[in-house]
Protein backbone atom coordinates (compact mmCIF):
# COMPACT_ATOMS: atom_id res chain seq x y z
CA UNK A 1 0.00 0.00 0.00
CA UNK A 2 1.18 3.59 -1.19
CA UNK A 3 0.25 6.29 0.51
CA UNK A 4 2.80 8.85 -0.80
CA UNK A 5 1.21 12.22 -0.90
CA UNK A 6 -1.70 11.38 1.20
CA UNK A 7 -2.09 13.08 4.24
CA UNK A 8 -4.85 11.33 6.52
CA UNK A 9 -6.46 12.94 9.21
CA UNK A 10 -6.84 10.98 12.03
CA UNK A 11 -9.17 11.55 15.30
CA UNK A 12 -9.14 9.58 18.80
CA UNK A 13 -11.87 9.43 21.14
CA UNK A 14 -12.27 8.65 24.38
CA UNK A 15 -11.87 4.25 24.68
CA UNK A 16 -9.89 2.54 25.93
CA UNK A 17 -8.42 1.50 22.40
CA UNK A 18 -7.27 4.65 21.66
CA UNK A 19 -3.64 3.32 22.30
CA UNK A 20 -4.30 1.07 19.13
CA UNK A 21 -3.72 4.46 17.34
CA UNK A 22 0.11 4.36 18.09
CA UNK A 23 -0.53 1.18 15.19
CA UNK A 24 -2.67 2.91 12.88
CA UNK A 25 -0.32 5.63 13.03
CA UNK A 26 2.74 3.76 12.37
CA UNK A 27 1.71 1.49 9.67
CA UNK A 28 0.40 5.18 7.67
CA UNK A 29 3.33 6.91 8.49
CA UNK A 30 5.54 3.52 6.92
CA UNK A 31 3.61 3.45 3.63
CA UNK A 32 4.18 7.38 2.83
CA UNK A 33 1.01 9.35 4.08
CA UNK A 34 1.35 12.43 6.41
CA UNK A 35 -0.52 11.79 9.22
CA UNK A 36 -2.37 14.48 11.11
CA UNK A 37 -3.72 13.19 14.71
CA UNK A 38 -6.75 15.19 17.03
CA UNK A 39 -7.39 13.60 20.37
CA UNK A 40 -10.95 14.62 22.79
CA UNK A 41 -10.00 15.67 26.06
CA UNK A 42 -11.89 12.15 26.99
CA UNK A 43 -8.84 10.58 24.74
CA UNK A 44 -6.21 12.49 26.59
CA UNK A 45 -7.11 10.26 29.70
CA UNK A 46 -6.02 7.24 27.76
CA UNK A 47 -2.90 8.03 25.74
CA UNK A 48 -1.14 11.14 25.59
CA UNK A 49 -0.75 13.97 22.78
CA UNK A 50 2.99 13.48 23.10
CA UNK A 51 3.59 10.00 22.22
CA UNK A 52 1.16 10.66 19.41
CA UNK A 53 3.25 13.60 18.12
CA UNK A 54 6.38 11.46 18.21
CA UNK A 55 5.10 8.87 15.75
CA UNK A 56 3.12 10.82 13.77
CA UNK A 57 5.58 14.16 13.43
CA UNK A 58 3.07 16.64 13.34
CA UNK A 59 1.15 18.55 16.14
CA UNK A 60 -1.57 16.99 17.83
CA UNK A 61 -4.60 19.44 18.59
CA UNK A 62 -6.61 18.92 22.11
CA UNK A 63 -8.30 22.18 22.27
CA UNK A 64 -10.07 24.12 19.51
CA UNK A 65 -8.49 27.07 21.02
CA UNK A 66 -5.01 26.14 21.50
CA UNK A 67 -2.71 28.79 20.58
CA UNK A 68 1.08 27.11 20.83
CA UNK A 69 0.31 26.29 16.99
CA UNK A 70 1.13 28.77 13.67
CA UNK A 71 -2.00 30.53 13.22
CA UNK A 72 -4.72 29.58 10.73
CA UNK A 73 -8.39 28.33 11.54
CA UNK A 74 -7.01 25.22 11.88
CA UNK A 75 -10.05 23.16 12.11
CA UNK A 76 -10.82 24.28 8.30
CA UNK A 77 -7.04 23.85 7.20
CA UNK A 78 -7.04 20.54 8.48
CA UNK A 79 -11.06 19.90 6.54
CA UNK A 80 -9.31 21.26 3.21
CA UNK A 81 -5.48 19.39 3.60
CA UNK A 82 -7.03 15.69 4.38
CA UNK A 83 -7.63 13.15 1.70
CA UNK A 84 -9.20 11.07 4.07
CA UNK A 85 -10.21 11.16 7.51
CA UNK A 86 -10.77 8.25 10.11
CA UNK A 87 -11.82 8.10 13.57
CA UNK A 88 -10.49 5.01 15.54
CA UNK A 89 -11.77 4.63 17.85
CA UNK A 90 -14.95 6.35 18.12
CA UNK A 91 -17.27 5.95 21.17
CA UNK A 92 -21.35 6.22 20.84
CA UNK A 93 -20.75 9.72 21.92
CA UNK A 94 -18.94 10.71 19.13
CA UNK A 95 -21.15 8.98 16.46
CA UNK A 96 -24.28 10.03 17.74
CA UNK A 97 -22.46 14.20 17.99
CA UNK A 98 -21.67 13.47 14.12
CA UNK A 99 -24.51 12.40 12.91
CA UNK A 100 -26.86 14.93 14.58
CA UNK A 101 -24.45 17.94 13.44
CA UNK A 102 -23.17 18.52 16.60
CA UNK A 103 -20.08 20.50 16.88
CA UNK A 104 -18.84 21.15 20.66
CA UNK A 105 -14.96 20.54 20.61
CA UNK A 106 -11.90 20.23 18.32
CA UNK A 107 -12.60 17.29 16.40
CA UNK A 108 -16.07 17.69 15.68
CA UNK A 109 -15.90 21.02 14.41
CA UNK A 110 -12.94 19.89 11.98
CA UNK A 111 -14.99 16.78 10.68
CA UNK A 112 -17.98 18.93 10.10
CA UNK A 113 -15.77 20.76 7.95
CA UNK A 114 -14.48 17.74 5.77
CA UNK A 115 -15.76 16.93 2.53
CA UNK A 116 -13.20 14.43 2.23
CA UNK A 117 -14.28 10.31 2.56
CA UNK A 118 -14.66 9.52 6.66
CA UNK A 119 -13.73 6.05 7.83
CA UNK A 120 -15.12 5.13 11.67
CA UNK A 121 -14.10 2.17 13.27
CA UNK A 122 -16.22 2.12 16.59
CA UNK A 123 -14.97 1.01 19.76
CA UNK A 124 -17.18 0.23 22.85
CA UNK A 125 -19.47 -1.91 25.16
CA UNK A 126 -21.69 -4.39 23.19
CA UNK A 127 -24.58 -3.40 24.70
CA UNK A 128 -23.85 0.53 23.88
CA UNK A 129 -23.27 -0.69 20.23
CA UNK A 130 -26.51 -2.86 20.37
CA UNK A 131 -28.66 0.17 21.48
CA UNK A 132 -31.08 1.21 18.74
CA UNK A 133 -30.00 5.03 18.95
CA UNK A 134 -26.64 3.92 18.61
CA UNK A 135 -27.81 1.90 15.37
CA UNK A 136 -29.67 4.89 14.27
CA UNK A 137 -26.98 7.00 14.67
CA UNK A 138 -25.21 4.74 12.35
CA UNK A 139 -27.22 4.23 9.96
CA UNK A 140 -27.94 8.21 9.02
CA UNK A 141 -24.22 8.37 8.74
CA UNK A 142 -24.06 5.22 6.24
CA UNK A 143 -27.00 7.01 4.30
CA UNK A 144 -24.51 10.24 4.13
CA UNK A 145 -22.04 8.31 2.48
CA UNK A 146 -19.84 7.86 5.46
CA UNK A 147 -17.60 4.62 5.57
CA UNK A 148 -18.15 2.23 8.77
CA UNK A 149 -15.43 -0.92 9.59
CA UNK A 150 -17.38 -3.59 11.94
CA UNK A 151 -16.44 -4.06 14.87
CA UNK A 152 -14.62 -7.43 16.34
CA UNK A 153 -16.23 -10.17 18.76
CA UNK A 154 -14.30 -10.89 21.83
CA UNK A 155 -12.91 -9.99 24.91
CA UNK A 156 -14.19 -6.34 26.25
CA UNK A 157 -12.60 -4.07 28.60
CA UNK A 158 -15.74 -4.67 30.40
CA UNK A 159 -14.89 -8.62 31.41
CA UNK A 160 -17.64 -9.90 28.87
CA UNK A 161 -17.31 -11.62 25.54
CA UNK A 162 -18.96 -9.74 22.85
CA UNK A 163 -19.02 -7.06 19.78
CA UNK A 164 -17.82 -3.97 20.08
CA UNK A 165 -13.87 -4.53 19.88
CA UNK A 166 -11.88 -2.31 17.92
CA UNK A 167 -10.91 -3.72 14.46
CA UNK A 168 -7.74 -4.28 13.77
CA UNK A 169 -5.30 -1.49 12.87
CA UNK A 170 -4.04 -3.61 9.99
CA UNK A 171 -7.66 -3.81 8.49
CA UNK A 172 -8.27 -0.25 9.41
CA UNK A 173 -5.02 0.68 6.90
CA UNK A 174 -6.23 -1.51 4.25
CA UNK A 175 -9.64 -0.03 4.21
CA UNK A 176 -8.37 3.61 4.81
CA UNK A 177 -6.09 2.23 1.02
CA UNK A 178 -9.40 0.95 -0.66
CA UNK A 179 -11.28 3.73 0.07
CA UNK A 180 -8.63 5.78 -1.43
CA UNK A 181 -8.04 4.12 -4.14
CA UNK A 182 -11.56 4.06 -5.20
CA UNK A 183 -10.83 7.78 -5.38
CA UNK A 184 -13.83 8.34 -3.90
CA UNK A 185 -14.24 12.17 -2.23
CA UNK A 186 -17.40 12.23 -0.14
CA UNK A 187 -19.04 8.93 -2.48
CA UNK A 188 -20.20 5.84 -0.98
CA UNK A 189 -17.93 2.96 -2.22
CA UNK A 190 -17.76 -0.57 -1.19
CA UNK A 191 -15.56 -1.67 1.31
CA UNK A 192 -14.82 -5.15 0.42
CA UNK A 193 -11.13 -5.81 -0.23
CA UNK A 194 -10.19 -6.70 -3.78
CA UNK A 195 -8.87 -9.64 -2.36
CA UNK A 196 -8.06 -12.29 -5.31
CA UNK A 197 -11.16 -14.74 -5.85
CA UNK A 198 -8.69 -18.28 -6.42
CA UNK A 199 -10.99 -20.26 -4.62
CA UNK A 200 -14.19 -19.74 -6.22
CA UNK A 201 -14.98 -23.65 -7.46
CA UNK A 202 -13.69 -24.79 -4.16
CA UNK A 203 -14.93 -26.50 -1.15
CA UNK A 204 -12.99 -26.85 2.08
CA UNK A 205 -12.88 -28.47 4.76
CA UNK A 206 -11.77 -27.73 7.61
CA UNK A 207 -11.49 -29.10 11.20
CA UNK A 208 -10.77 -26.49 14.67
CA UNK A 209 -10.83 -27.10 18.23
CA UNK A 210 -10.17 -29.92 20.70
CA UNK A 211 -12.12 -33.09 21.24
CA UNK A 212 -13.36 -35.47 24.70
CA UNK A 213 -13.20 -39.10 25.06
CA UNK A 214 -16.09 -40.07 27.97
CA UNK A 215 -15.17 -41.55 31.29
CA UNK A 216 -18.41 -41.84 32.38
CA UNK A 217 -21.70 -39.96 32.11
CA UNK A 218 -20.39 -36.98 33.92
CA UNK A 219 -16.75 -36.91 33.02
CA UNK A 220 -14.28 -36.93 30.25
CA UNK A 221 -10.47 -36.22 29.12
CA UNK A 222 -9.86 -34.26 25.89
CA UNK A 223 -7.11 -32.07 24.29
CA UNK A 224 -6.86 -27.92 24.84
CA UNK A 225 -7.47 -25.89 21.88
CA UNK A 226 -9.58 -22.23 21.39
CA UNK A 227 -10.08 -22.95 17.58
CA UNK A 228 -8.67 -19.81 17.05
CA UNK A 229 -6.34 -21.45 14.13
CA UNK A 230 -8.71 -23.63 11.81
CA UNK A 231 -10.96 -20.02 12.35
CA UNK A 232 -8.87 -17.83 10.96
CA UNK A 233 -8.07 -20.42 8.45
CA UNK A 234 -11.99 -21.34 7.28
CA UNK A 235 -12.52 -16.76 7.43
CA UNK A 236 -9.18 -16.74 5.08
CA UNK A 237 -10.71 -19.53 2.24
CA UNK A 238 -14.04 -17.65 2.52
CA UNK A 239 -13.03 -13.92 1.78
CA UNK A 240 -10.81 -16.18 -1.10
CA UNK A 241 -14.20 -17.46 -2.23
CA UNK A 242 -14.27 -20.86 -1.42
CA UNK A 243 -17.11 -22.96 0.12
CA UNK A 244 -16.27 -24.05 3.86
CA UNK A 245 -17.58 -26.80 5.60
CA UNK A 246 -16.04 -26.28 9.40
CA UNK A 247 -16.20 -29.07 11.65
CA UNK A 248 -15.57 -27.25 15.20
CA UNK A 249 -15.00 -29.62 18.27
CA UNK A 250 -14.83 -27.43 22.14
CA UNK A 251 -13.48 -24.52 21.34
CA UNK A 252 -12.61 -20.76 23.60
CA UNK A 253 -16.10 -18.35 23.79
CA UNK A 254 -14.55 -15.33 21.84
CA UNK A 255 -13.91 -17.90 18.90
CA UNK A 256 -17.74 -19.20 18.84
CA UNK A 257 -19.00 -15.81 19.10
CA UNK A 258 -16.74 -15.38 16.19
CA UNK A 259 -18.40 -18.45 14.25
CA UNK A 260 -21.62 -17.66 14.68
CA UNK A 261 -21.53 -14.35 12.87
CA UNK A 262 -19.34 -15.87 10.40
CA UNK A 263 -21.12 -16.46 6.83
CA UNK A 264 -19.30 -20.05 6.51
CA UNK A 265 -21.70 -22.33 4.09
CA UNK A 266 -21.87 -25.51 6.71
CA UNK A 267 -21.17 -25.36 10.38
CA UNK A 268 -20.80 -28.54 12.45
CA UNK A 269 -20.10 -29.20 16.22
CA UNK A 270 -18.58 -31.93 17.24
CA UNK A 271 -17.93 -32.79 21.02
CA UNK A 272 -16.28 -36.47 20.92
CA UNK A 273 -13.60 -37.35 18.33
CA UNK A 274 -16.10 -40.17 16.83
CA UNK A 275 -18.43 -36.99 16.13
CA UNK A 276 -15.47 -35.43 14.99
CA UNK A 277 -14.13 -38.25 12.68
CA UNK A 278 -18.37 -39.00 11.69
CA UNK A 279 -18.40 -35.30 10.67
CA UNK A 280 -15.56 -35.30 8.41
CA UNK A 281 -16.16 -38.89 6.82
CA UNK A 282 -19.73 -37.64 6.04
CA UNK A 283 -18.61 -34.55 4.25
CA UNK A 284 -15.10 -35.78 2.71
CA UNK A 285 -16.74 -36.48 -0.76
CA UNK A 286 -17.30 -32.17 -0.86
CA UNK A 287 -14.33 -31.11 -0.03
CA UNK A 288 -11.63 -30.11 -2.82
CA UNK A 289 -9.23 -29.57 0.38
CA UNK A 290 -8.73 -30.44 3.88
CA UNK A 291 -7.41 -28.42 6.30
CA UNK A 292 -7.16 -30.31 9.84
CA UNK A 293 -6.39 -27.58 12.37
CA UNK A 294 -8.16 -29.38 15.32
CA UNK A 295 -7.24 -30.84 18.51
CA UNK A 296 -8.99 -34.68 18.51
CA UNK A 297 -8.03 -36.74 21.52
CA UNK A 298 -5.87 -39.67 20.23
CA UNK A 299 -6.52 -42.27 23.19
CA UNK A 300 -9.53 -43.79 24.01
CA UNK A 301 -10.59 -45.22 27.56
CA UNK A 302 -10.93 -49.25 27.21
CA UNK A 303 -12.48 -48.87 30.78
CA UNK A 304 -14.99 -46.52 29.52
CA UNK A 305 -18.33 -46.92 32.21
CA UNK A 306 -21.86 -46.06 31.37
CA UNK A 307 -23.04 -45.14 34.91
CA UNK A 308 -21.13 -42.51 37.54
CA UNK A 309 -17.97 -43.81 39.08
CA UNK A 310 -18.04 -43.08 42.78
CA UNK A 311 -14.40 -44.70 43.66
CA UNK A 312 -11.78 -43.14 46.51
CA UNK A 313 -9.33 -44.32 43.54
CA UNK A 314 -9.61 -44.24 39.45
CA UNK A 315 -7.21 -45.82 37.18
CA UNK A 316 -7.97 -45.62 33.57
CA UNK A 317 -6.14 -47.45 30.33
CA UNK A 318 -5.56 -45.39 27.74
CA UNK A 319 -5.28 -46.64 24.19
CA UNK A 320 -3.65 -44.81 21.24
CA UNK A 321 -6.09 -44.60 18.20
CA UNK A 322 -4.81 -43.90 14.93
CA UNK A 323 -5.28 -39.90 14.04
CA UNK A 324 -7.76 -38.87 11.79
CA UNK A 325 -5.04 -37.55 9.32
CA UNK A 326 -3.82 -41.38 9.16
CA UNK A 327 -7.17 -42.74 8.35
CA UNK A 328 -7.88 -40.03 5.82
CA UNK A 329 -4.62 -40.52 4.24
CA UNK A 330 -5.05 -44.35 4.17
CA UNK A 331 -8.41 -43.62 2.73
CA UNK A 332 -7.00 -41.39 -0.28
CA UNK A 333 -4.28 -44.12 -0.57
CA UNK A 334 -6.99 -46.50 -1.42
CA UNK A 335 -9.11 -44.78 -3.81
CA UNK A 336 -6.13 -43.78 -5.60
Amino acid sequence: MDFKGKTIALGVTGGIAAYKACDIISMLKKAGADVVVTLTQNATEFITPLTLETLSGNRVITNTFSRDFEYSTKHISIAKKADLFIIAPATANFIAKYANGIADDFLSTTILACKCPVLIAPAMNNNMLEHPATQQNIEILKNRGVHFMESEVGMLACGVVGKGRLAKPSDIVANAYEILNNNCRGEKVSLEFNKKKDFNSKTFLITTGGTTINIDPVRFIGNHSSGKMGFELAKSAKERGAKVILVAGRISDEIAHKIESANFDKVIHAQTTAEMYSAVMDNLSQADYIIKAGAPSDYIIENQNNQKLKSETLILTLKKTPTLQKRLAKLKAIKN
